[in-house]
């Protein structure tokens, strides 16, 4: 399971939750920020301080937010 950062982070881009991952698995991305779903080890710390509450588990999204999870997959998939 892995958190996934949705569309309120765009225009916000706030970053709180990059300094706090222990594993240091967020990445800025050219229109949001993005977590990379196979190092998040689901602790939650970056939810917690998302001043824009941007950021939902895996499993708690709407099948319309999947996108975003599609979106930080293909982010991570081309690095």
């Amino acid at each position: 399971m892995a958190f996934v950062i949705l569309d309120p982070c765009g225009p916000e881009k706030a970053a709180e939750c990059v300094s706090v991952c222990p594993v240091d698995c967020i990445e800025e991305g050219p229109d949001q920020f993005y977590i990379d779903p196979d190092i998040c080890i689901d602790c939650g710390a970056c939810k917690a301080v998302c001043p824009v509450d941007a950021i939902e588990e895996e499993y708690d999204i709407t099948p319309e937010q999947e996108v975003f999870l599609e979106k930080a997959e293909k982010f991570f998939a081309n690095k």
